[in-house]
């Protein structure tokens, strides 16, 4: 039987914990296309950052990072407020277990509170299966209700060969004439 599930907002102090889940990726896979794993800093900052405007969730078990999940700007101008890209990586011996549904579900609601209208993934894909590229993610991201969008071609380049790149859509509401304002989360009492 598996441990419940805590959801939390983020901080720097995470950052090493956070490092930890991610490096496997950077390293072993071409999930991310990232060559070199961000030190504890870079994470913190990179947190910091994210957690001026957007939610950064943790997911933990017993106390320790099971998981997270954050949004960031999609493009960074005014006319894209209503949408961001979403992200999230899991310990990889923690999948396939609900924790990602979870946080996945937890942000989504935050992004509704915050008047986010548009969810983006860009994701990793590979025609041909490989050690380092299985198109879980994408199938994660259809199961959480993604359509895919865009296709970009060999786009990527690691571990001596090229990837394909896919876009991911989630609509989260109806998108009316006047929109309400983005509301950054460090302005929402009670985001989780």
């Amino acid at each position: 039987m598996y441990e419940k599930t805590e959801i939390r907002m983020a901080s720097a102090a995470d950052a090493g914990e956070i490092r930890e889940i991610f490096a496997p990726y950077v390293t072993e896979t071409a999930i991310s296309f990232e060559y070199e794993v961000p030190s504890a800093e870079e994470m913190a900052r990179r947190i910091g950052n994210t957690l001026k405007k957007y939610p950064y969730l943790v997911a933990l078990e017993g106390g320790r990072i099971v998981g997270y999940s954050y949004a960031s700007a999609f493009v960074g101008r005014a006319a894209y407020d209503w949408a961001v890209e979403t992200t999230i990586y899991l310990r990889r011996d923690c999948r396939g277990r609900g924790i990602g549904r979870a946080l996945y579900l937890a942000l989504e609601d935050i992004l509704r509170k915050q008047n986010i209208l548009n969810l983006n993934a860009c994701i990793a894909h590979t025609p041909v299966k490989d050690a380092r590229l299985d198109n879980s993610s994408e199938a994660f991201h259809r199961h959480m209700g993604y359509s895919k969008v865009a296709h970009f071609t060999k786009c990527g380049y690691k571990f001596g060969r090229w990837y394909d790149m896919v876009w991911m859509e989630k609509l989260l509401g109806d998108h009316p004439d006047s929109p309400a304002p983005v509301i950054p989360v460090t302005c929402l009492q009670n985001a989780i």
